[in-house]
């Protein structure tokens, strides 16, 4: 981050999977090559969803400096996920009122075993229902396998080191910015993907020798002392 180097590029479609899927091809290549590997990953909201938050964290314990993609808040005034306390010892989730979810069998079954509901007799008796599930008979919330993963996402959200990743992020904005503007890398002249995958590695080689040019131009000169 600090020298601004381009280590590796991966040209995609403008396709939000496909550039998430770059990020694990160019994260496990400059592993290969030059054995690099990042403390952490800075990204936008595009890169946290639950898979790829759980590959950062559980198979290349990578710190994820990313904004998690949560669609269990809703806008209506109901609660939402965070409104319950899950008991992993347990496995099982206790809502607002103190009741419990638990998963439900079928659903161990079939598609989704992660999927948790109360009781149809909670439910009812409950005076919370018309903030928690005024719509359905019971309350129903589905966990992701990658939940462990999203709330370590969560934790780091909220650390000052978390605050200065967002903040270093403009420098990588930055880059492509000098790629548009000063390289004219805003359109590609060559046609089909390895003609992009060609124009965008010469555009990141020309983008390094300017910035190795400019640390050198201003680097202060080793002196060293000659035997008289």
């Amino acid at each position: 981050m600090q020298a601004g180097i381009i280590v590796d590029v991966e040209a995609t479609p403008a396709l939000r999977t496909d550039e998430v899927n770059s990020t694990r091809t160019m994260i496990e290549r400059v592993e290969q090559r030059f054995n690099l590997k990042p403390e952490r990953l800075i990204g936008d909201m595009a890169y946290g969803s639950a898979p790829m938050l759980g590959w950062l964290v559980e198979e290349k314990q990578i710190a994820p400096h990313i904004p998690v993609w949560d669609k269990t808040e809703p806008d209506d005034g109901t609660f939402g996920r965070s409104a319950f306390t899950f008991d992993a010892e347990n496995n099982r989730y206790i809502c607002p009122a103190g009741k419990l979810l638990k998963p439900a069998w079928r659903s161990r079954v079939k598609r989704n075993p992660f999927r948790y509901r109360a009781s149809q007799y909670d439910c009812q008796a409950c005076p919370l229902k018309p903030k928690c599930c005024p719509n359905m008979v019971i309350r129903k919330i589905d966990r992701s396998p990658f939940e462990p993963a999203r709330d370590v996402a969560r934790a780091l959200a909220k650390t000052e080191a978390y605050r200065q990743s967002r903040k270093a992020r403009k420098k990588v904005e930055m880059l492509f910015a000098h790629l548009k503007r000063i390289l004219k890398l805003d359109r590609l002249r060559l046609r089909g993907p390895s003609g992009a995958r060609d124009e965008c590695l010469l555009a990141a080689i020309a983008q390094n020798l300017r910035r190795m040019a400019k640390r050198l131009m201003f680097a202060t000169p080793e002196v060293v002392p000659i035997a008289a």
